[in-house]
């Protein structure tokens, strides 16, 4: 009884970050059950990996840019002038496909740069700034490809939209090996990683998290991770934009929680002036957030152009609507200062599996855009009133601590999600978050 009563007030205090995982989770059995089973095929599952994943990919930027308390409007114009650049240096230019690759990626970063040198060192803000960027970038798109869009694209350049890692087995087996392979080893290598954190915040007494938590959370993700690569493997592999996208993930993942910069982008979010006072060079960290940015929106620019087969006029119009939703849906803070990476990955998901369980209802766009305003008003006014109703903590977590007597959880205290005003440094020099 101890043991549900710790796990309760646990789940309590951390409503933000379960109540979004276990949102996404209710979506897709409603949409399984509405869509007579259709969602979950290998074959929309693979579809849906790549559809979405150049909204992914922008989102990872863009929650690092909402964590440190700034908007970026300009990524789905951004994201449509590389495509054009694309188009121009290969198509036209014949520039062989990995040069045109780098030359996009350094545009990207310019692109970035540019805008970030107005917030950052010049004082214009974010809003003002990016919103100008959308309408210079969408109108440098339609310059560069003279309202025409421009196709076709080598294979090569294609297979990073829509192509799939090569079959093992020659299509002769009913699984793709290549996948369980990666699958397994991905879930195993995430279980391992999992053990050894759990085991350091024990060592320093940083843990909160009830063992009996731990385990449910843990092999729940281990079964969903093996369940996804199941589906994958039973179509066509692996889609090379999931390996792109994973390998962002864990590393962006691990910037901004192991790293110095990382830490840095929390600082300035959660409280900009303190920490100019503790010697945080804001400038250039919001300097490099955007340079940041510029390149995932390259990135993504390059994704889309390359699964569209062909760079367009209209390419990338939106995706910055998507992108701050997801963020958004995934537990960031408007006010800057708290959210995840792996928030923003869930939060994309949810728009993600509303747009491709809707459409394979055959609901219009007007439908769709209704529906996904209100979901992102009510996760933002969840947050709000999360956030009003235990200032960052939990009532009914505290409600929880005192029943047995111990200590309620910190209500500053968000796993994952914590603004460094209070770092813990252990005694080899390392800073436990």
């Amino acid at each position: 009884m101890s043991a549900l009563r710790d796990s309760l007030g646990f789940l309590a205090s951390r409503l933000r970050q379960i109540g979004i995982f276990i949102a996404l989770i209710l979506i897709v059995l409603l949409f399984q059950g509405l869509t007579d089973g259709i969602l979950l095929e290998p074959q929309n599952v693979t579809n849906l990996v790549v559809q979405n994943s150049y909204i992914l990919i922008l989102a990872i930027g863009m929650v690092m840019v909402i964590i440190a308390g700034h908007i970026d409007l300009s990524v789905g114009s951004v994201a449509g002038f590389i495509g054009a650049v694309a188009g121009v240096l290969i198509v036209q230019w014949g520039w062989p496909w990995w040069a045109a690759i780098i030359a996009c990626l350094v545009v990207g970063g310019l692109v970035g740069a540019w805008q970030g040198y107005w917030i950052a060192y010049v004082g214009i803000p974010a809003f003002i700034v990016t919103l100008a960027g959308m309408l210079i970038f969408r109108g440098l798109t339609l310059i560069t490809l003279r309202n025409q869009q421009i196709t076709p694209f080598p294979e090569q350049l294609r297979a990073l939209g829509g192509g799939f890692l090569p079959d093992l087995s020659g299509g002769n087996s009913v699984l793709e090996w290549l996948t369980v392979i990666l699958g397994v080893g991905a879930t195993a290598a995430f279980v391992t990683r999992e053990l050894r954190q759990r085991r350091i915040r024990i060592r320093f007494n940083l843990e909160s998290e009830p063992t009996s938590w731990f385990v449910v959370k843990t092999g729940f993700s281990a079964l969903l991770m093996l369940f996804l690569t199941f589906l994958l493997a039973s179509y066509r592999g692996t889609p090379i934009v999931l390996i792109v996208l994973g390998v962002l993930i864990v590393g962006y993942s691990a910037v901004m929680s192991n790293s110095v910069f990382g830490r840095h982008i929390y600082t300035v979010g959660g409280n900009l002036h303190a920490a100019e006072l503790s010697g945080v060079k804001t400038k250039r960290v919001t300097f490099l957030l955007f340079v940041n940015m510029g390149v995932l929106a390259a990135l993504a620019g390059l994704i889309f152009t390359a699964r569209l087969n062909s760079a367009q006029p209209a390419g990338g119009n939106g995706f910055e609507l998507d992108a701050i939703a997801a963020a958004f849906i995934g537990g960031a803070a408007v006010t800057g200062g708290i959210g995840t990476v792996a928030g923003a990955m869930i939060g994309g998901l949810i728009m993600g599996v509303l747009n491709n369980g809707m459409s394979i209802l055959g609901l219009g766009t007007d439908y769709q855009q209704l529906i996904k305003g209100l979901v992102l008003l009510v996760a933002v006014a969840f947050d709000i009133f999360n956030k009003n109703r235990s200032g960052g903590g939990g009532g009914l977590g505290r409600l929880f601590a005192f029943r047995r007597g111990g200590t309620a959880p910190a209500p500053a205290t968000v796993t994952g999600e914590t603004s460094p005003k209070e770092p813990v440094t252990t005694g080899s020099g390392a800073t436990a978050s």
